[in-house]
C-alpha cells in the first residue's frame, strides 16, 4: 500500500507507542486519526506535530470500554474523511496485579480495553474499509499491538495476559475472516518504553535490556518502524511480529 494521502487511525495514539506510530504515518504521507481516551493535551500537541509535516490530522475522544463511544469513533473518521485504510489497535491498559486479588471488575476492565475493544474496532474498520473500492492486491490493513505477557505466562499479569493472548488469536482470526479485502496482522513489543513504576535510567530498566539477546532496551521507533511495514507490504496477513530485542526467545523470563 502506497500510504500518501491514505487515512489511518491509531487508538492511543496521543502518546507513547501510540505517538510514534501516528507520527511515523504522518511521514509517510498518511492522515492520521488520533484516538485518545483522557490524555487530551498530549493528544492536540501530537496532532500539532502531525500537521507541521503537511498532512491533516484529527483528534477523537472515546471510551473503548463503551461500544457505543467506539461506533462514534468510526463515525467521526467517516464524516471527516470517508473512507479508512489503515486501523492500529494500539491503545491498552498494562495492570500488574496479584492472582488472588483480580476482582470481577479489575478482570472486566482488561477485558474491554484490551480485548473487546479491539474486535469492535475491527469490526467497526472492517465495514468502512470495504466501502472503499481499492485494487485487489492493495488490500486495507489492520495492526493489532500485541504484549509478551500475552505470549508468556507473566505472574501477576493475569488479565492482561489472558486479554492479549485473546488478541494475538483475534488477529489470526480477523485475517482470516476478512480477507482479502483487509489485512491483519500483529506486533508485539518487548522493553521498548518503561511502565511509569520504572524510570528510564533506573538500573531495572538497563537490567532488563541486558537480560534480552540484543542486551539492550528498544525504542517506540522500532515498533512505527514495523507498523509502517505491515502496512506498505500488501502480501503479510494473519502474522505475528516481535520487535523485543529476541525476549521471545527467553520466555517468562525474570516477570
Amino acid at each position: 500500500m502506497d500510504l500518501h494521502e491514505k487515512v489511518v487511525l491509531v487508538t492511543g495514539g496521543a502518546h507513547r507507542v501510540g505517538k510514534a506510530i501516528a507520527l511515523a504515518f504522518a511521514g509517510a504521507g498518511a492522515h492520521v486519526v488520533i484516538h485518545y481516551g483522557s490524555s487530551e493535551d498530549a493528544a492536540h500537541a501530537t496532532a500539532r506535530e502531525i500537521k507541521s509535516l503537511g498532512v491533516q490530522a484529527l483528534v477523537v475522544q472515546a471510551d473503548l470500554a463503551d461500544p457505543a463511544a467506539i461506533a462514534d469513533l468510526f463515525e467521526a473518521v467517516r464524516d471527516r474523511f470517508g473512507r479508512l485504510d489503515v486501523l492500529v489497535n494500539s491503545a491498552a491498559n498494562f495492570i500488574k496485579q496479584p492472582f488472588d486479588e483480580v476482582t470481577l471488575d479489575a478482570w472486566k476492565d482488561a477485558m474491554q480495553v484490551n480485548l473487546r475493544a479491539p474486535f469492535f474496532c475491527t469490526q467497526h474498520a472492517a465495514r468502512l474499509m470495504r466501502a472503499t473500492p481499492r485494487p485487489a492486491d492493495q488490500p486495507a490493513a489492520i495492526i493489532n499491538i500485541g504484549d509478551l505477557a500475552g505470549v508468556h505466562p507473566w505472574r501477576d499479569f493475569v488479565q492482561h495476559g489472558v486479554a492479549k493472548a485473546g488478541l494475538l488469536h483475534l488477529t489470526k482470526i480477523s485475517a482470516r475472516e476478512l480477507g482479502p479485502d483487509v489485512r491483519v496482522n500483529a506486533i508485539v513489543p518487548g522493553a521498548i518504553l518503561p511502565p511509569a513504576s520504572i524510570a528510564p535510567d533506573s538500573e531495572r530498566w538497563q537490567a532488563m535490556g541486558e537480560s534480552v539477546p540484543l542486551r539492550r532496551t528498544g525504542h517506540p521507533r522500532y515498533v512505527a518502524q514495523t507498523a509502517i511495514f505491515l502496512a506498505q507490504n500488501d502480501y503479510i496477513t494473519g502474522a505475528i511480529i516481535p520487535v523485543d530485542g529476541g525476549e521471545h526467545l527467553i520466555g517468562i523470563g525474570t516477570h
